[in-house]
């Protein structure tokens, strides 16, 4: 049996193997702590992995300036920053431009809630702290008695308090100022709850990742029927909010905050708190936290949702394109270079040099299909079906006259209106006969002087199409004129 000592201490065994705990556990904790919530701020949850580098590179040599050189690690920002992704405190990602960043992990997240409640201003027992407490567990009872006539009681009561001072107002027509100091603990006990809302939308944009991971893990793995696998993951592909509990729990939470109506209420509420003048008993700090708390929930939520949009779509896609048989092809293949990279290792030397791959092995295949060839040549296709302009009949010639650009004819009719010098498009459209002079001829001719080199003439030139059937339209297009030969027949 085991102790009430021994448990106490597997429990706290337990949490210190937490990466929070452990991040704060660590020598350079008060470094890492630093520089983490100098880099990622909420105005900034993700940072590219150069900037990342660079940014930390210049925080240690400004400290080592400043004679920290004793308490700081030995090496460069990069390989600092793989080991806090090693250890569980910064998550890399690709974003949507295919640049990969750093995003701190629950874990850091928390780590730097813990520091920053120890390093501020200390929890304080205060009316607020109380009554927030009380209001939860009467929320808690409520929600947990079925008893039908309990309810009902309380809803009386509570109609009977408001009405209550309902009356009051309308009869005194003021409304108890609430002393400063109980004001600035009500503000205290907002701004408590409020870093608590980073780690919990943290957290839970990590339990969809982690399910997201076990369920493609599962399905490599799994060796079912395809029809059975593709039903299961594809439903907990697009239900994936309610596969976790912090999921399951945010969607409860979600009904309350996800309303705009609401968000906007809380901006203006929020506003109306700091015109007040107790405010300016509050540090800057905790102005622009009161001041960005409904950022800090569209961000959380912004966060979520990715986090459900890339788990929905890397399961959709494993799902489609499951290959169990080359899944297990390539688990073998990286199973035995890491069997290798384990023999090699503790026999190599440092600097030793690895013998490439020169040429890559040849498959052993026993046995080939093999099948008789058709000996005979392909036959040819059967030749074109001979075809003359010359016999169109009158329905063709119709077709024909609404059809495109006659190019030789407008060539040849350019070369006959201006022979010797340029030609001015507008009046050689205007010569041209009824058959050449429709709206797309006018297309057809302006294609051609450009081809043979045109000059806009700065003016205004207006011309009258006629289509086929006689109707007419006018066209407005800047003046141009062209020769009517080209430089290799000039």
């Amino acid at each position: 049996m085991i102790t009430r000592a021994e448990g106490a201490y597997l429990g706290a065994l337990r949490a210190f193997q937490n990466p929070m705990l452990d991040l704060l556990h660590k020598r350079h904790a008060p470094l890492v702590v630093a520089l983490l919530s100098s880099v990622f701020t909420a105005e900034r949850p993700t940072v590219p992995v150069a900037d990342a580098h660079t940014e930390i590179g210049d925080a240690l040599d400004q400290l080592r300036a400043a004679g920290y050189e004793d308490g700081l690690p030995v090496g460069p920002a990069r390989d600092l920053c793989r080991q806090w992704a090693d250890a569980g405190w910064l998550v890399r990602q690709v974003l949507d431009d295919d640049v990969e960043a750093y995003r701190l992990s629950a874990h850091a997240v928390g780590a730097l809630e813990v520091a920053g409640r120890a390093g501020g201003t200390g929890a304080r027992v205060s009316k607020s702290r109380v009554r927030t407490l009380l209001e939860a567990v009467d929320r808690l009872a409520q929600d947990a008695d079925p008893d039908v006539m309990v309810r009902v009681a309380r809803l009386d009561a509570q109609v009977r308090e408001l009405q209550a001072e309902l009356e009051r107002l309308e009869r005194t027509g003021t409304v108890d100022e609430v002393d400063e100091e109980e004001l600035l603990e009500e503000a205290e006990n907002v701004l408590h709850l409020v870093r608590e809302l980073p780690g919990d939308f943290a957290r839970v944009a990590e339990s969809i990742k982690a399910m997201q991971r076990d369920v493609v893990t599962a399905l490599r793995q799994d060796e079912r029927p395809t029809g059975d696998v593709l039903r299961e993951y594809l439903e907990r592909g697009e239900h994936v909010m309610e596969s976790t509990a912090e999921g399951r729990a945010f969607a409860g939470a979600l009904r309350l905050i996800g309303d705009p109506h609401r968000l906007d209420g809380l901006s203006t509420q929020l506003g109306l708190v700091l015109r007040h003048r107790f405010t300016r008993r509050l540090t800057p700090q905790q102005r622009t936290d009161l001041r960005e708390v409904g950022r800090r929930i569209e961000q959380g939520l912004d966060q979520v949702f990715t986090a459900q949009r890339e788990a929905s779509y890397v399961i959709t896609t494993q799902v489609r394109n499951h290959d169990p048989l080359r899944d297990r092809q390539v688990d073998d293949l990286l199973r035995d270079v890491m069997t290798g990279l384990q023999s090699w290792m503790p026999l190599a030397r440092r600097g030793q040099a690895v013998e490439p791959l020169r040429r890559l092995p040849v498959a052993e295949v026993e046995h080939l299909r093999q099948s008789a060839g058709d000996l005979r040549p392909p036959e040819p296709p059967a030749p074109l079906a001979a075809w003359d302009d010359d016999d169109l009949g009158a329905d063709d010639h119709e077709v024909r006259a609404w059809g495109g650009p006659h190019y030789a004819e407008l060539h040849d009719h350019l070369r006959t209106f201006a022979p010797d010098e340029p030609v001015d498009v507008a009046a050689a459209f205007q010569a041209a006969p009824a058959p050449l002079r429709r709206p797309v001829d006018l297309l057809g001719l302006l294609e051609i002087a450009d081809q043979l080199g045109m000059t806009e003439t700065g003016e205004l030139a207006y011309v009258d199409a006629v289509r086929p059937d006689g109707t007419r339209r006018r066209f407005a297009f800047g003046g141009v004129t062209t020769r009517t030969k080209d430089e290799d027949d000039a």
